[in-house]
């Protein structure tokens, strides 16, 4: 049924659209996790300007590894035009990383991936993406990184995640040192992303936010 507005007629369709499409975007993010993912891009969307955060929607949903594609493609087909679908998920266990990296962009749908984990992404912004493999040693060691910056414990359910990380680091250095990580694997001729690693993309969708709000 149609919703009324404020004098009691029906809306149209396209009234509706028109309340519902932001200016800068709807960014839809499908992710595997339930906490450090959701806390990231909350965050981030909370420290824009009043004045860009109404214009931008930044929206985090939850799905199990293999259905995030499924879920993206469900939740786009409402006003799929103003959507901006992405999956954001980690190499950690996961067998069919780069299967499903590959299908996501297959169907239009961009994809920030990081290898080993997450926290890879955030340790850029202490100026560096060390070698490490496995995603248990990389959230021990960031956390450690982070409380010796920030001089705070390290909790991947922490809503106030992304601004301490942004206080303490330098975002704008770690989207450079990401691309960098991806330059040099693919300079060493891997070009699978589970071989890639240290590396991310995630610094692709927080760079087309940001650049949203320039």
């Amino acid at each position: 049924m149609a919703k009324k507005d404020r004098t009691g007629n029906r809306k149209t369709r396209e009234q509706r659209k028109q309340l519902k499409v932001p200016e800068l975007g709807y960014y839809l993010i499908v992710t595997d996790t339930k906490a450090t993912e959701r806390c990231f891009f909350t965050g981030l969307h909370k420290t824009l300007p009043d004045n860009v955060r109404n214009k931008l929607v930044i929206k985090v949903i939850e799905a199990k590894t293999r259905t995030m594609i499924d879920k993206c493609l469900e939740l786009s087909v409402y006003d799929a035009q103003y959507r901006v679908p992405w999956i954001v998920f980690d190499r950690d266990q996961v067998q069919e990383f780069d299967e499903i990296i590959a299908e996501a962009a297959a169907k239009g749908i961009q994809v920030g991936w990081s290898n080993p984990c997450f926290e890879i992404w955030m340790y850029a912004y202490f100026g560096s993406m060390p070698a490490i493999q496995d995603s248990w040693t990389c959230c021990s060691e960031f956390g450690r990184v982070y409380e010796a910056k920030t001089g705070q414990k390290y909790s991947k359910a922490d809503k106030q995640m992304y601004g301490k990380i942004c206080k303490a680091g330098d975002e704008d250095r770690a989207i450079k040192i990401a691309q960098q990580k991806v330059e040099q694997c693919i300079r060493d001729g891997k070009t699978k992303p589970s071989e890639m690693c240290p590396c991310t993309t995630v610094h692709e969708l927080v760079r087309e936010i940001k650049r949203k709000i320039q």
